[in-house]
C-alpha cells in the first residue's frame, strides 16, 4: 500500500503552497549572512542587539512578502482532494506563525488549516530540526513516521526524514533533493494524479 494513504499531511509554505518570491541572496546581503550558511541559524547566533535589528527586517520583508502571497497552481484542488479523502492537514514553516496565517489568507488558502494545525519558527525549532513534525503527530496522537511532509527544498526533506515521514518534494529541480526525497513531483497537479493511483 502507497505511503500516499497516509491520514495526515504537513505542508510546507513558500514555495509549496504559494508561489515563491523570497529573494535569498538579497536578504543573505541585507542580513550580511556567509553563503552556505542557514539564515536563522546565522542570526540566532549573533549577538542580541544584532540579531534583533536584523530579525526586525526580516520581519518586515517577510510581511511584505505575505501581503503578496499567490497560491501555487494547482494547489487548491490538491488540498481540496485530500480533504475530501479525509486527511488532516497541517503546515511547518519557518516563517513565524502570525505572518504564515496572513500569507494563507492573502493566497486563499486560510480555511485547509486550523490555527492549532499551524507551526512557525516560533512554535517549535526550526526545520529541517524535526521538532515541529514531532509536536503535530503528538497532537494527532499518530507515530511521526506516519506524516507525509510536502515541501519544496531539500531542508523540508531532511525534516522529514529526521522524523521518520514519507518525503513528497514538489516544484523543485534540486537533484539532490529529489535523490533524497521519497517521491518528486513537478506540480501539484502531478501529485494529485499520484493520489488517484495511491492505494
Amino acid at each position: 500500500m502507497s505511503r500516499l494513504t497516509a491520514r495526515h499531511w504537513v505542508f510546507d509554505m513558500d514555495g509549496t503552497l504559494t508561489r515563491a518570491i523570497h529573494d535569498f541572496d538579497l536578504m543573505r546581503r541585507t542580513m550580511s549572512v556567509p553563503a552556505g550558511i542557514d539564515i536563522l541559524d546565522y542570526l540566532n547566533a549573533l549577538p542580541r542587539d544584532e540579531a534583533e535589528r536584523h530579525f526586525q527586517w526580516l520581519r518586515q520583508y517577510e510581511y511584505e512578502l505575505a501581503e503578496q502571497a499567490q497560491p501555487a497552481e494547482g494547489i487548491h484542488d490538491l488540498l481540496s482532494q485530500l480533504l475530501e479523502q479525509g486527511v488532516t492537514l497541517g503546515l511547518l514553516t519557518r516563517n513565524m506563525a502570525p505572518l504564515a496565517r496572513l500569507t494563507l489568507e492573502r493566497a486563499g488558502l486560510s480555511g485547509f488549516f486550523p490555527d492549532e494545525t499551524l507551526l512557525g519558527r516560533d512554535d517549535a525549532e526550526p526545520k529541517p530540526d524535526p521538532d515541529g513534525l514531532n509536536r503535530l503527530a503528538s497532537q494527532w496522537q499518530v507515530a511521526p513516521s506516519s506524516l507525509v511532509m510536502v515541501g519544496d527544498s531539500i531542508i523540508d526533506v531532511m525534516t522529514g526524514r529526521a522524523a521518520g515521514a514519507y518525503t513528497v518534494l514538489m516544484h523543485s529541480d534540486d537533484e539532490e533533493a529529489q535523490a533524497l526525497a521519497d517521491l518528486s513531483v513537478t506540480t501539484a497537479d502531478a501529485l494529485i494524479a499520484r493520489l488517484g493511483r495511491r492505494a
